[in-house]
Order: structure tokens, then C-alpha cells, then sequence
């Protein structure tokens, strides 16, 4: 069972996601990204949740389910907020 996959994700305001079959559009302050994800997941917007489910329980669909998550997790972030590095100097 994957712990990452399992995880619901939570749509912060001002971001819209649009799911069309396997193509999944995400708008935000900061931009737009779209993808096309693999049809071994399936993707279900609530009002402001997305759950990721796979298809079956073959090796190469667990595999995907937690991938796919983190990506479209990654993508709601990425249009949403800043992008920010830390630099940690030693010596």
C-alpha cells in the first residue's frame, strides 16, 4: 500500500484543478501547468480535495499511484507559491 499515495491532497484557495480524463490542468496566481498522467490513476476532485486512486493492485500501477500524487501535489505548489531556495553556508 503506498503511505504517499494515500495522502489527500488539499487544493489552497485561489488554485483551480481541472481534470479531463487523464489530463490534468492546475491554474494559480503564479501560472499554469497542465500533464498528462497515465491511466493506471485516476484522479477525484471534491470542493477543495483531490484523491488519487489506482486502478488495480499490479506492480506498475502501486508504483504510479504515489508518483502521480507527488507530481500534481508538486504542480498545485508550484502555482500557488513563490519559488524559494535556501542557501546554509558553513566554514
Amino acid at each position: 500500500m503506498s503511505r504517499i499515495g494515500n495522502k489527500i491532497i488539499t487544493i489552497p484557495a485561489g488554485v483551480s484543478v481541472t481534470v479531463n480524463g487523464h489530463d490534468v490542468t492546475v491554474k494559480g496566481p503564479k501560472g499554469e501547468l497542465s500533464r498528462t498522467f497515465r491511466p493506471e490513476v485516476n484522479f477525484t476532485v471534491n470542493e477543495n480535495t483531490i484523491v488519487v486512486t489506482r486502478i488495480n493492485d499490479e506492480k506498475l500501477s502501486k508504483q504510479l499511484h504515489g508518483t502521480s500524487r507527488a507530481l500534481l501535489a508538486g504542480m498545485i505548489e508550484g502555482v500557488d507559491k513563490d519559488k524559494k531556495k535556501e542557501l546554509i553556508m558553513k566554514g
